[in-house]
């Protein structure tokens, strides 16, 4: 085509390239990242398996989760959902329930016992991990499909880890986590429970290990200088709550005082709360802007009764008296003393102030270094120092999470399938994350989010009956319909419908769209009718002229 210098271009009806002006761009459908699978420390592709849920196609959404997570049904009850913290549908009304839908499958494939599939044939490795909590297990399950003998030695009576002896039964019922590891059991892995290990390298070397994964979790608390910090009458949380879950709960009496401001410290108090105490306050030295304890934990534990006194630090414990001192936050958010002190009564004091890891017994093991706070030194592969012997969960550096744990158990999964095979595995580029402002939806909404139920706030410090329950199938399957679906098409020929020039051809169900070159005008319509930004507009030079 020519343009002549008068500005007015010209149009070559028989150039076979629509009616309009000379063509510089054209359209590209390119799937972007979502802001939901970017948040997932597991690296779940959530956009994938809610778009099959919200299809019907359960199973298939199930195995997709699978891909990249074990423990769907434990997942969808104790998972602190950052996905949903970033979900662009947030800024349109509310968040969709991802947590909640992936509970939905997680429990819907334990009632039909569905089994993961296994991706390879046996590779004749074997590989130990050390450590049955969520890091361990995950790493197991992974190492399974990749065709890998592996066995769990795990130094408890029970497998789970934390998930197990940490996280009360009114949030995680011990049915669903123990149907979840006996599923993975079912694949082949050897879990051998009461057994410790001492001396790493020759547990190796006596069980043909080829590689190692050690994931022994954060079971001691963190000590503090408070006189009369050892008297019978205080407790550390992780015990307390280790005896609870074990049955041999320990006598509290009518008044508890809680101290700390993280997570387990609201566990703790609810817990005394469902163990007949009458009052259970959490004691905590900053404020609840910043208190580590997610802001629902702390929601849910002051609606059941629980009550909390921010910026107040335990100084003396002296019988059934507690003095305390009143604190303030300075400039840069750390609480500093204020010289005003209190007197407390409390029938029992459990101290939930943080945990640490025993990783002493790898202090021999050559090559293998540590933090100052005893976490393992691991690189980008999940490898200690020591070659073939790996690290991840709450033993390394990271945040301590259930969901982070399972993350840390993929990646050096994948890292020692690797290993042993004499390969690396390859760094990829992440796809541009999608925003909601790249969206173009329509100005109204008509999918409301759905809630889950819940037991009544009398009957909910009765007993450690579930607290929250699951959605049906119909609420399940609406609430997966929310998804946006941010940059990746599901073929709701929006495109297709607007395309002045017919430019662009269906190619069926799950197939997308395709684009006829001669007929493209770069008009960009398609790009602009586009409500998740899976089209790129790009110019004819970037993918070698059209």
């Amino acid at each position: 085509m020519k343009h002549p210098s008068d500005m007015t271009p010209a149009i070559d009806l028989t150039a076979g390239r629509g009616t309009g002006p000379s063509r510089s761009r054209h359209p590209v459908w390119r799937d972007l990242l979502p802001p939901c699978n970017n948040a997932c420390p597991a690296g779940e592709h959530v956009q994938a398996w809610l778009a099959l849920a919200q299809g019907g196609a359960y199973r298939q959404a199930w195995e997709m989760i699978l891909r990249d997570n074990p423990l769907p049904a434990v997942h969808g009850r104790v998972c602190y959902h950052p996905c949903e913290s970033a979900c662009n549908r947030g800024e349109m009304d509310e968040a969709v329930s991802i947590h909640a839908v992936e509970r939905f499958l997680g429990d819907m494939a334990l009632a039909q016992g569905w089994i993961p599939p296994r991706d390879a044939r046996p590779s004749g490795k074997r590989v130990l991990i050390v450590g049955a909590g969520p890091s361990g297990l995950s790493a197991a399950y992974h190492l399974a499909r990749l065709g890998h003998t592996v066995e769990i030695h795990e130094a408890g009576p029970v497998p789970g880890g934390m998930l197990h002896v940490g996280i009360p039964a009114y949030r995680l019922p011990r049915g669903e986590l123990l149907a979840e590891i006996a599923r993975i059991e079912r694949m082949g892995v050897r879990i051998v429970l009461g057994r410790k290990v001492a001396d790493l390298t020759a547990e190796m070397q006596d069980g043909g290990f080829s590689a190692a994964f050690v994931a022994i979790g954060a079971h001691i608390s963190r000590h503090v200088d408070i006189p009369a910090r050892d008297a019978a009458r205080v407790l550390d949380a992780v015990s307390y709550l280790r005896d609870v879950s074990s049955g041999e709960a320990p006598l509290l009496g009518r008044r508890v005082i809680v101290y700390g401001g993280g997570n387990t410290a609201m566990d703790a108090a609810r817990t005394a709360r469902r163990l007949g105490a009458e009052e259970a306050l959490i004691v905590y030295r900053r404020d609840r802007a910043h208190m580590p304890a997610h802001a629902f934990e702390a929601d849910e534990a002051i609606a059941e009764g629980i009550k909390i006194r921010w910026l107040t630090t335990i100084k003396d414990i002296a019988g059934a008296s507690l003095t305390v001192e009143r604190m303030d936050i300075d400039a840069n958010g750390r609480p500093v003393p204020t010289g005003q002190f209190d007197t407390l009564q409390a029938d029992a004091v459990v101290l939930a102030l943080g945990q640490e890891t025993d990783s002493g017994f790898l202090r021999h093991v050559p090559g293998i270094t540590f933090k100052s706070d005893g976490t393992v030194e691991v690189g980008p592969d999940m490898m200690t120092g020591a070659p073939g012997i790996f690290a991840g969960g709450d033993m390394v550096p990271s945040e301590r999470t259930v969901t982070v744990a399972v993350g840390h158990g993929k990646r050096a999964a994948r890292h020692i399938d690797a290993w042993l095979r004499g390969t690396r595995l390859a760094d990829t580029d992440k796809p541009p994350l999608v925003t909601y402002a790249m969206l173009n939806l329509p100005v109204f909404s008509d999918a409301a989010p759905a809630h889950q139920p819940a037991l009544p706030l009398a009957a909910r410090t009765e007993g450690f009956a579930e607290v929250v329950a699951g959605l049906d199938e119909h609420a399940a399957r609406r609430e997966a319909q929310r998804c946006l679906s941010c940059g990746t098409c599901f073929e709701c020929d929006n495109c297709y419908a607007a395309c002045p020039e017919d430019a662009i051809v269906k190619l069926g169900p799950g197939q997308g769209y395709r684009l006829t070159e001669d007929a493209c005008t770069g008009c960009a319509v398609c790009y602009e009718q586009c409500p998740c930004h899976a089209i790129e507009m790009v110019p004819d030079a970037a993918e070698g002229g059209a």
